[in-house]
């Protein structure tokens, strides 16, 4: 029995002994279908597997990912065993192959350092030289026991020598400074070539495979990385208000998973992987009196501790503030529409485009264009003078859900000059989108108070003010306009302050917001004025933020 153990030992000594060396092979991305919060990338590798059970290295895939969402795709005759992710494999059988177009830079640059080595070695000599024949010129004409003509032709023999060894140091110098420019010459090609080169990721696959059948072996790889995401952004542009808005329909996409995406099939979707999945259930809801530290707020009919730290959620925004990159090849953007088709699914809205993109692994944003659209637009203006003094464009955009709009900012081009941003929200319960296309000057408006119809009055027991205010508004454009002019009086609940609207001016009030609403027909060059006055009292030992 110890026999057959001891020998089934050695069998198993030996096959781990002589256990086939790992496979090495590159993935490549293939296409990215990129999430709010993350991306899935797809990609590709090949490989030639012997018979029987093998280790696959897969390099280049991202450097963080969900390991619960690795998917492996064989061939029928392939198996996979397991699948392990690692940033750290260290094997002495992996190589780490140059590129054979930075290689030759290298080489010049090291043949380069050795010239420039000589030459700062012939400059060294030479001065040397020079420091020894000064030397050696401290002679007196007495001690040297020379005549006169050998000392003369002793100073010419100096002379000459030193001339021609400072000749040849400024000639070495000059080498040097050209060998000097060649080298950074160089240094700045490699600098180039490496930023052109696709970047590639520590990021490694592990995977045990059985084969069945020995030869090349094509793998499909794809997996969940949460270091990419995108966000909607539009260019709004209108010529005038009689006009429909050009609205182009942008996406701006950041990736940092360390590998550069070059030529791939890009599709942006709007929804939230990695997200909890379970439905919620209620459980029974029991009210009690819950005392931490003697320290409580009441709640509803029970109490809860109020908490010393509040936890929450911090949210790292991917692409504000950062340099923003052009994706996409150089494509007319009338023609973005017909390499864009968008699909509107049960969870979420998804754009796949049929142009390859490149998105580096830099953290910046890339700009993407998806889609033109054209919004039939009803313009009017919009003021509250209460708060400012200007009026503002809004286009009315109706049965705005079949435009598969998501929120984001947007740019406005407003007669072929650009005025700001403003936000698009298409989440909410009206109908109508309203769009603020900037601010228009050309309609003022003016909103004083009335002095000698304004004041306080001291009762008995109560304050009563009085509070009157004129708005102006005018027409300064070519054309009419339609204007939605807003203001407010106070409401209160309180039993002790009294508020009485006086004067609104035919304006449309509603009681229970304080809100005064006039919808205006602004002839050019017209102008309209109203009034509105309220009064407010209380008790005169209070203060009001009036």
């Amino acid at each position: 029995m110890i026999k057959k153990q001891a020998t089934a030992l050695l069998l198993l000594l030996g096959i781990f002994a002589f256990a086939q060396k790992p496979i090495f092979t590159t993935a490549k991305v293939k296409a990215a279908t990129v999430y709010f919060n993350a991306a899935k990338i797809s990609q590709t590798a090949s490989t030639t597997l012997p018979l029987g059970t093998s280790e696959i290295v897969v390099k280049n895939v991202a450097v963080n990912l969900n390991e619960s969402s690795i998917q492996i795709g064989t061939p029928a005759s392939v198996t996979v065993l397991s699948v392990q992710f690692t940033n750290n494999y260290i094997s002495e059988y992996e190589t780490d192959p140059k590129s054979p177009l930075l290689k030759r830079v290298r080489d010049s640059i090291v043949l380069v350092e050795k010239e420039i080595q000589k030459v700062n070695n012939t400059i060294n000599s030479e001065s040397k030289t020079i420091q020894l024949l000064d030397k050696n010129q401290q002679i007196s004409g007495v001690n040297s026991g020379l005549n006169v003509a050998e000392l003369m032709k002793m100073v010419e023999y100096y002379k000459t020598k030193q001339l021609e060894i400072a000749n040849n140091i400024n000639t070495l110098t000059e080498k040097k400074q050209k060998l000097d420019e060649t080298l950074q010459k160089l240094n700045n090609k490699l600098e180039v070539d490496t930023s052109k080169e696709e970047k590639t990721s520590s990021g490694k696959l592990i995977v045990q495979v059985m084969n069945s059948a020995a030869g090349p072996v094509p793998l499909e790889i794809s997996y969940l990385t949460n270091n990419a995401g995108w966000s909607p952004f539009y260019d709004l542009r209108t010529e005038s208000v009689a006009a429909p808005i050009n609205m182009m329909y942008k996406a701006q996409v950041v990736q940092n998973t360390g590998i550069d995406w070059k030529k791939v099939k890009l599709t942006l979707s709007s929804g939230y992987p990695n997200q909890n999945n379970q439905a919620p259930i209620l459980s029974s809801w029991f009210l009690a009196n819950q005392v931490y530290n003697d320290e409580v707020v009441t709640i509803g009919y029970g109490t809860q501790k109020k908490r010393n730290q509040l936890q929450g959620s911090v949210f790292k925004d991917k692409i504000a503030g950062v340099q923003t990159e052009m994706a996409a090849p150089a494509i007319a953007e009338s023609s973005v529409s017909n390499y864009t088709t968008v699909a509107e699914n049960q969870l979420n809205i998804s754009f796949d485009i049929d142009i390859p993109y490149d998105i580096l692994s830099n953290g910046k944003i890339h700009s993407v264009s998806l889609k033109e659209i054209k919004l039939p637009a009803t313009y009017k203006y919009y003021a509250v003078p209460k708060v400012e003094n200007d009026a503002f464009l809004l286009a009315e955009i109706a049965d705005y859900s079949k435009y598969n709009l998501l929120r984001g900012e947007a740019n406005i081009i407003f007669e072929g000059m650009y005025v700001g941003k403003t936000f698009i929200e298409p989440n909410q319960t009206s109908d109508t989108l309203n769009l603020s296309m900037g601010r228009d000057k050309k309609v003022s408006i003016k909103r004083e108070k009335v002095a000698d119809k304004s004041g306080t009055k001291f009762l008995s027991a109560k304050k009563e003010q009085t509070f009157t205010f004129d708005i102006t508004v005018r027409n300064n454009k070519k054309e009419a306009v339609e204007l939605l002019l807003k203001d407010q009086y106070p409401l209160t609940t309180n039993k002790d302050i009294e508020v009485e609207l006086l004067q609104s001016d035919s304006a449309k009030v509603n009681a229970e917001t304080g809100i005064l609403t006039w919808q205006l027909q602004l002839k050019p060059n017209e102008t309209k004025k109203f009034r509105i006055s309220y009064k407010v009292k209380y008790p005169k030992d209070q203060t009001l933020n009036l």
